[in-house]
């Protein structure tokens, strides 16, 4: 074979060689592109910064069901709310408050949201088939409830949408040695607790609200009202 042909060879193996370096190469980019969106897209399905929703009720939605005289309902709003569940996720609930309660009660839950105090959930009680039980066993925050002071025929403050209450199971109403929602222990320990000491109690307090975690006669732990 000449040197000529021997030449030719040589470049011709090499050009070979090269285009199927580079057919690999780009195979491989392929993959790992593919391999990039699928990472991304796993990431987003389970992002823990995703918003979860726990109501998304209208306000016809949140104060149906129960006889309402109109005068109040024409004072009332509903707001949504936003706070870290016990899952560390956050969370978007609705209140239905008193509209000279507003702006107070979005501070409020700016303030929760901002120290990360956690909320197990925020409902309008209407979801609760107007059972303050049924709410307060599943730990709901909830604020405005057409009925009567447990126990009397005095109107609550929350028929007004003037009082909430907050994480009930573990801020249980405390009487004569019962705690209720029943099954409720009253721990400051635990995370989600309001004691005296909590800073969300000096934040309500500020803003002139009532705790009911001061009254003498009884203990009400989850309870905020205002005048």
């Amino acid at each position: 074979m000449s040197k000529y042909n021997q030449l030719y060879a040589i470049c011709f193996l090499f050009t070979i060689f090269i285009l199927q370096g580079l057919s690999n190469l780009s195979a491989q980019n392929n993959s790992n592109f593919s391999n990039g969106l699928e990472g991304i897209n796993s990431v987003h399905q389970s992002n823990p910064s995703e918003l979860i929703n726990d109501s998304e009720l209208n306000f016809d939605e949140a104060v149906s069901g129960q006889n309402i005289p109109q005068n109040i309902l024409e004072n009332l709003e509903l707001i949504d709310v936003y706070y870290y569940g016990f899952d560390d996720r956050l969370h978007r609930g609705q209140l239905v408050v008193n509209k000279d309660a507003v702006q107070d009660i979005e501070e409020i839950f700016r303030f929760i949201k901002e120290s990360r105090f956690p909320i197990s959930r925020v409902v309008p009680i209407s979801a609760y088939d107007w059972s303050d039980e049924k709410s307060t066993k599943n730990n709901n925050t909830s604020a405005f409830n057409y009925r009567f002071i447990s126990g009397t025929r005095v109107i609550s403050k929350h028929a007004y949408g003037l009082a909430i209450d907050i994480n009930p199971l573990l801020n249980p109403y405390i009487k004569n040695g019962t705690s209720i929602p029943e099954g409720s222990t009253y721990d400051t320990t635990k995370t989600g607790t309001i004691s005296a000491g909590s800073q969300l109690v000096q934040e309500f307090k500020r803003k002139g609200w009532k705790w009911g975690g001061d009254w003498k006669n009884l203990k009400d732990y989850q309870h905020f009202e205002k005048n």
